[in-house]
């Protein structure tokens, strides 16, 4: 039996590979925080869902649209999809409760727990096949009306009870029949478990002669007689206890699987409940297949933002089809860094098959996300901040494939001016030559004007909204980009003096190395 919640065709890899970089996806797009809300504080399915959003670049169309039908039925009934999960967590308990532990290479015990457990799995799947039964005509999804059709045909209850009689069989009430052959030294070789016959009616048993047959009686106290026999009988059971121990192993590995694969959509359900007690909308995206260049959404906004925020946070809407570059300037504290996240989690939220938070959202698929943001200073001085950036970058160019997405966030920072946008202009290139779409956040003036100047199709030029009397709306529009990112701002904010005529010229040390304690006057924190 297979699950089948996640592929069509396959189970779903629980122990696989995560992408190279799942550490800086972790670290930049904050999913710690996404997946803590799905897991509801379970490890289990915290685990899970970090790795469907992680491995979710491998996705195609017809899975997201998969998961994403079986993700409606779940939302439609969610009751019923946390009690299928419960019955899992139910058997996956029973089954380590009865672990065989130092007993286990005796074949005696192993059948005697085996039948034990395929006991209370005869209990539990009779309670799958009754929500089946109760709830398929309620299912749209091709997931679960097949989860559900297998159930009902394949746990009849004939089939149950066939295996219950089976089991009463094999706890050999009335001791065990074995036949065994004499090999070199008179050694018993060849043991075969055979079926008793029936029990004979009490006339037979009273008038009738019995087969031939020898008995021998062990003395009291006879511990080596008692050993030997029972070494006798573990032999001629061996076999079946093998193949019982092997049927209680694979319907634990049938539980295991349905728990792992329900796991992901009890994340998402988890999900939905607090982004809906915060205030904030979800909607299921529409997927594009990968080379599209197809992207816009409206009232899209940064999850992790919303779910540590008490108040509702402001969300953004653009139209970005055919478009292979974003480039993003604008004021500082204006919001560039979360609209930065709010594109790669929806990203990989879409391609795992969940909800975006978004009101609506259409995208194309890509094939592995990148992200390379601002680190902070090199505490052992073994390289300066922009080799390290520059050794990151070329990390992401060895791994670079066609139809990838590529999120820059305060890239090359750590230079002056003309040398930073000198190899902001190279990256683009070679981006472009390899077909992989960019959202670059900058404050590099002379690289993003001079993008803008050169007039591409294929560019298009987002900038943080400030107002007239210096405040932000946190809100991405199309713009030509600014010389200045209004640090002026912050600077009068934090000090409460007045600079007139720009940006100042002269501040205090800290502030022009972007001291840890005090704004850094250049960059985005958001």
């Amino acid at each position: 039996m297979k699950a089948l919640l996640m592929h069509r065709d396959r189970d779903f890899d629980v122990d696989g590979d995560l992408p190279w970089n799942e550490h800086a996806l972790t670290q930049d797009l904050e999913l710690e925080v996404l997946c803590r809300a799905m897991s509801n504080g379970d490890p289990f399915l915290f685990d899970i869902a970090r790795r469907a959003l992680l491995s979710s670049v491998s996705a195609d169309v017809a899975t997201v649209l998969y998961r994403q039908g079986i993700l409606k039925d779940c939302q439609r009934h969610p009751g019923v999809v946390r009690e299928l999960y419960g019955i899992a967590v139910e058997a996956i308990e029973r089954a380590r409760k009865r672990s065989f532990g130092i007993f286990s290479h005796f074949p005696s015990t192993i059948l005697h727990e085996s039948i034990e457990l395929l006991q209370a799995f005869i209990e539990l799947l009779r309670r799958l096949r009754a929500i089946a039964e109760a709830q398929a005509a309620g299912c749209q999804s091709e997931g679960l009306r097949a989860l559900f059709a297998m159930f009902e045909s394949e746990l009849a209850d004939d089939y149950l009870a066939r295996i219950e009689t089976h089991l009463k069989e094999l706890k050999f009430r009335g001791g065990v029949l074995i036949s065994a052959e004499l090999g070199h030294g008179n050694q018993g070789v060849n043991y075969v478990l055979r079926k008793a016959g029936g029990k004979p009616g009490w006339v037979k048993r009273l008038l009738g002669r019995g087969p031939p047959s020898y008995t021998f009686y062990l003395a009291d106290g006879d511990e080596a007689g008692v050993r030997t026999l029972s070494e006798l009988r573990d032999r001629g059971i061996n076999l079946v206890a093998n193949a019982v121990a092997q049927s209680a192993d694979h319907i634990t590995s049938f539980f295991e699987m349905l728990r792992a694969e329900l796991a992901f959509y009890i994340g998402c359900l988890n999900l939905e409940g607090v982004l809906a007690s915060k205030g904030a909308r979800t909607c299921l995206p529409r997927p594009e297949p990968a080379g599209e260049r197809k992207l816009r959404f409206h009232g899209l906004c940064d999850v992790c933002l919303a779910l540590s925020m008490k108040e509702a946070v402001v969300s953004n809407a653009a139209q970005l089809d055919g478009k292979s570059i974003a480039i993003v300037t604008g004021a500082n504290q204006g919001g560039k860094s979360s609209f930065l996240r709010s594109v790669g989690l929806a990203q990989l939220m879409m391609q795992s098959g969940m909800f975006v938070g978004a009101q609506s959202f259409t995208g194309e698929l890509c094939t592995a996300l990148f992200t390379h943001y601002r680190r902070e200073e090199d505490a052992t001085m073994k390289s300066g901040k922009l080799d390290e950036e520059l050794a990151r970058m070329s990390e992401i160019a060895d791994h670079l494939v066609p139809n990838a997405m590529l999120l820059c966030n305060e890239s090359l920072a750590a230079t002056n001016e003309r040398e930073g946008s000198e190899i902001a202009r190279q990256i683009i290139s070679a981006m472009l030559e390899r077909r992989v779409k960019v959202f670059f956040v900058t404050h590099l003036y002379e690289f993003a004007h001079g993008l803008f100047e050169k007039g591409m199709e294929s560019t298009v030029f987002l900038r943080a909204e400030r107002q007239h009397d210096g405040r932000r709306t946190f809100r991405m529009v199309e713009g030509e980009p600014l010389e200045t990112s209004y640090g002026r701002d912050l600077y009068e904010k934090v000090f409460g003096v007045e600079v007139a005529g720009g940006e100042p010229a002269q501040g205090p040390r800290s502030l022009r190395a972007g001291a840890a304690d005090e704004p850094d006057l250049r960059n985005d924190e958001t």
